[in-house]
């Protein structure tokens, strides 16, 4: 980690740089930046992995630290795919907050750390499924921000700083509803392998528990989301506003009901 936050700090710097100088070749830098940083971080977790034989989302600085990388593989890929180069201005910042908070925690904690539930291929495979998927609603929520923005300056008539920085209002839209339908995808799958997980850990596919409770109204507030823009035709504004609400109540579902909810997945958010 110590190698890793480095790269993302200084990716966020010239991301920033970028946003404000408009030279292609800062963004190329801060990509690459971005990209070193991803491996090394993908690299440290395969180490650990392999040295412990446990996925390590053991405690509150791993799972945080299995977040910001899947945030950045997430992006990668899209900016690999689908050349978003804008939404590195705000991935960037976030997955060097997310690290720089994981890194105020203690990386080891002694008391779980012979728990067989960390070796099963259900949790592996459900955690997994999950934050790459949780990523992809972060990407949606920044092309939700900057999609407000842009809409902002528009209506406003003030073309002045994000106006002449950011890319269309249609292009963020639909860079939004990508993020949107692959988030969804892996939320769903990922839900399902977190049912198998919970019955081969405790016994049954549903128990009612804090975080299952709320992952299933994030669940349900995305369905509604993608529903309402296929079925009733939502787009621009509307789409970017639930976007945002979507990803907030998947912070408090990821954080906020384990740290203030008592349930099965308290472990995972140990300090």
């Amino acid at each position: 980690m110590s190698i890793t936050i480095p790269f993302y700090l200084t990716s966020t710097a010239i991301y920033l740089l970028y946003l404000i100088k408009q030279k292609d070749r800062l963004q190329t830098i801060g990509y690459y930046l971005l990209l070193v940083g991803f491996l090394w971080h993908s690299a440290g977790i395969g180490f650990e992995f392999i040295q412990t034989k446990q996925f390590p989302v053991q405690n509150l600085h791993q799972t945080l630290s299995i977040g910001a990388w899947a945030v950045a593989g997430v992006f990668l890929y899209f900016r690999y795919r689908f050349n978003l180069k804008v939404l590195g201005i705000f991935t960037a910042p976030l997955v060097a907050i997310i690290m720089l908070v994981a890194s105020g925690f203690p990386a080891y904690e002694s008391g779980i750390q012979a728990k067989i539930v960390f070796r099963s291929f259900w949790l592996i495979s459900h955690v997994i499924v999950i934050f790459i998927g949780e990523a992809a609603f972060a990407l949606a929520c920044g092309a939700g921000l900057l999609y407000l923005l842009q809409e902002r300056a528009i209506k406003t008539k003030q073309h002045g700083f994000f106006f002449k920085r950011l890319p269309s209002l249609q292009l963020m839209d639909t860079t939004g509803y990508a993020c949107l339908v692959v988030g969804f995808t892996l939320l769903t799958a990922g839900l399902i392998t977190g049912f198998v997980y919970a019955k081969s850990v405790w016994g049954s596919f549903w128990s009612w528990d804090p975080k299952e409770v709320w992952s299933a109204i994030s669940w349900l507030l995305y369905a509604a989301l993608l529903h309402g823009r296929l079925v009733l035709g939502w787009r621009g504004r509307k789409t970017a506003i639930m976007s945002i609400l979507g990803f907030g109540i998947l912070v408090f579902t990821f954080l906020g009901v384990n740290l203030l909810l008592k349930g099965h997945h308290g472990d995972f958010t140990r300090v």
